[in-house]
């Protein structure tokens, strides 16, 4: 028999692989772009700046892939729970004796050496929610089930709100769509895009225009439906219920938003209004993206990247840099690659041969799709900034290595998927 090396070196999905080390490159030379200084010519390597030390990140991320890949497949459905809650406890430590970073308390370490263990309560809950769904017997239709599934992304949520860190604790809202993938009803989804388009006109319109419309509409379908009462009926509700929304939305916006949470939606709304204050992100993000128009400016020639016009560009405006220093063509050639990741987590996920497998590919593919269009949506003014990175792009030690292991958890149950139809 062939060892487990040569299963490994014949079923590896190296596309995605390739895509993986792409990414992983251009993401590496962009955080240098940032930090390149003509006068100083710091090399690539030194590990006093951000991409020195993400050099040292991705080596230690091949470490991990290699324990992934050489632990047995069937580890990670076994003690999945045990994983799920070893990163809970993990979270739960953190506002008791995390550190600070970014006004933002979500980080486990000592000195200047720290992990944010959000980052992979990402892959540690797609596989216990995988594990879930997987089980002999299980019904996605069943309302006890979906309570559990829920509880279980609700309680990741819950402690990473703790920390602070909103942005990271909305990634895990794309679990639902696995849910509908698995059999859910697509109502629940259908509520959550009708309450996201409510929110949004409750922030772009004044409450009583969209209070005097609801009974308008009221008074129109009452008129038009004089024979049929229980319908009348439902519409009130429906009505009264849009109301209540309304103003709970603004009650929310005005009473439970944080102030610097309340300026990200009002940057989003209307970045002009204060561009030199909570506006100052998106403008200039906008600014250096326009800048770069077809071609860009060429690579380490970034002139708004090179004066810090934009904060946190190594992190979650990283896609600034490419705006500016490879224009849209090179912007769009990063999005393509991304794309085609995605695409492929796809493939792979569907092509699985038992449930858990499936159902966390599909977790994967929804966590990547959420950080990518999030990221360079907010970057562009489509969406609020919430603080969350570009997969594999973006600096940061816990960030790479958590979806790492997201990615490669995958790959390894995909080379072995075979060998799980033959074991059930």
């Amino acid at each position: 028999m062939r060892n487990n090396n040569d299963i490994i070196s014949d079923k590896m999905d190296w596309v995605t692989v390739a895509l993986y080390f792409a990414i992983v490159f251009l993401g590496w030379i962009n955080i240098y772009a940032v930090t390149y200084d003509q006068a100083k010519s710091i090399s690539i390597f030194n590990v006093d700046i951000n991409s020195g030390r993400q050099l040292i990140f991705i080596v230690g991320s091949i470490f991990i892939i290699l324990a992934i890949l050489i632990i047995d497949m069937r580890f990670y459905e076994t003690f999945a729970y045990v994983i799920y809650g070893a990163i809970l406890f993990l979270l739960l430590l953190v506002p008791i004796i995390g550190k600070e970073v970014g006004g933002n308390k979500a980080w486990l370490g000592i000195g200047s050496f720290g992990v944010q263990p959000s980052e992979f309560a990402k892959f540690a809950t797609a596989l216990a929610v995988a594990k879930y769904i997987g089980s002999v017997g299980f019904r996605m239709d069943q309302l006890r089930n979906q309570i559990i599934l829920f509880a279980m992304i609700g309680a990741s949520m819950l402690l990473i709100l703790l920390q602070k860190d909103t942005g990271t604790a909305l990634v895990f809202t794309v679990f639902t769509l696995v849910f509908f993938r698995e059999g859910m009803s697509p109502m629940l989804i259908i509520c959550g895009v009708a309450a996201a388009a409510i929110f949004i006109l409750t922030l772009l319109v004044k409450s009583y225009y969209l209070f005097g419309a609801i009974v308008i509409a009221l008074l129109v379908a009452i008129i038009m439906g004089k024979k049929k009462p229980k319908r009348i009926a439902t519409l009130t509700i429906i009505a009264f219920a849009l109301c209540g929304v309304i103003k709970s939305v603004d009650y929310v916006v005005t009473n439970v938003l944080r102030p610097h949470q309340q300026n990200r939606i009002k940057a989003l709304i209307n970045p002009d209004a204060d561009p030199l204050g909570f506006g100052w992100n998106v403008t200039q993000s906008k600014i250096a993206i326009g800048s770069g128009g077809f071609l860009g400016k060429g690579f380490l020639k970034g002139t708004q990247t090179k004066f810090d016009f934009v904060p946190e560009q190594s992190t979650d405006f990283i896609f600034c840099t490419i705006g500016e220093e490879h224009g849209w063509l090179g912007s769009l050639f990063i999005m393509a690659l991304f794309v085609g990741l995605l695409l492929r987590i796809v493939f792979l996920a569907e092509r699985q041969k038992n449930r858990f497998a499936r159902v966390y590919g599909y977790s994967v593919a929804c966590i990547f799709f959420f950080h990518f269009a999030v990221n360079i949506g907010m970057t562009i003014g489509l969406f609020p900034v919430i603080g969350i990175p570009l997969p594999f792009f973006s600096y940061g030690g816990s960030s790479l290595w958590g979806f790492t292991i997201l990615l490669f958890i995958l790959l390894k149950l995909d080379i072995h998927r075979m060998q799980v139809l033959q074991r059930i």
